[in-house]
């Protein structure tokens, strides 16, 4: 299979899976989720995330060959770098977290609550994509790369994965905001271009600029812990003291450690 088949597959795959899971708000006659199938969907995407960041990132970018400073450093800074960039896109740009019935960002009185719920899940979207196109843009930018774009199109898949439930998740609240399975549907299928936007973003940099691959990876996988600890933890873990959420993260974690892992 040519090379550019890859990253072809694996960045129209992201999109591809958020725009099903959207498509849910169809056959959903609740408005929402419940509280235990949300926890459930919540840890499965969390453990694949957090799995992804270690072994298809930051593992990578720890063995990275680096002449002018110790690996480990880069990699240390550019993960702090990758959750600062996250939290301060939190703070700037206005949005709404239906769960906790909360703004955050910047004032936006104008904004409809719809279109803020619809840039909270967006924006967490970012680090998901440019992972994956930087991932992809890795690979490409090295010769003998078959095993790292096999391993490359397993993160595609491993997040492809994680964002069924995930449109599911984002188009369910906008039902129960706006009475239309359409616009639920529509909202939830464009909170995932920004993926494939991010991840050809990702791809050129890290193809063009080879010198910056350990820390875009790390980077990336800044971002990525940075979603899963500061929205999907407390989620997954909220009311009750069930253990839905924490045995859908491990099993998340496992399954993406298992397509990493796996041998072509």
């Amino acid at each position: 299979m040519p090379e550019y088949v890859y990253p072809l597959i694996g960045i129209s795959l992201i999109f591809v899976c958020t725009t099903f899971g959207a498509l849910f708000v169809f056959f959903i006659r609740k408005k929402e989720i419940s509280p235990r199938l949300s926890k459930i969907f919540t840890g499965f995407a969390a453990g694949v995330m957090f799995s992804a960041s270690f072994f298809s990132l930051i593992k990578p970018a720890l063995e990275s060959n680096v002449s002018y400073m110790p690996t480990w450093a880069i990699v240390v800074i550019s993960v702090i770098l990758g959750a600062a960039f996250l939290w301060g896109i939190d703070k700037l740009i206005p949005h709404f977290h239906s769960k906790e019935k909360q703004d955050e960002g910047l004032p936006a009185h104008r904004m409809s609550k719809t279109s803020k719920m619809f840039l909270a899940v967006t924006i967490h979207n970012v680090p998901e994509g440019l992972s994956v196109g930087i991932a992809f843009g890795v690979a490409l930018s090295q010769t003998n790369n078959s095993a790292l774009l096999i391993g490359a199109l397993l993160l595609a898949i491993g997040i492809g994965i994680q964002n069924i439930p995930e449109g599911a998740v984002v188009s369910l609240p906008v039902k129960a905001e706006t009475g239309s399975s359409g616009r639920a549907f529509l909202f939830g299928m464009l909170s995932g271009v920004v993926e494939p936007v991010a991840a050809v973003i990702g791809l050129f940099l890290a193809m063009q600029i080879q010198g910056i691959m350990p820390w875009a990876l790390a980077f990336a996988a800044g971002c990525m812990i940075y979603v899963v600890a500061e929205e999907m933890i407390p989620e997954m873990t909220s009311e009750g003291h069930d253990h839905f959420g924490v045995w859908s993260f491990i099993f998340g974690f496992v399954v993406m450690l298992a397509l990493d892992c796996i041998q072509f």
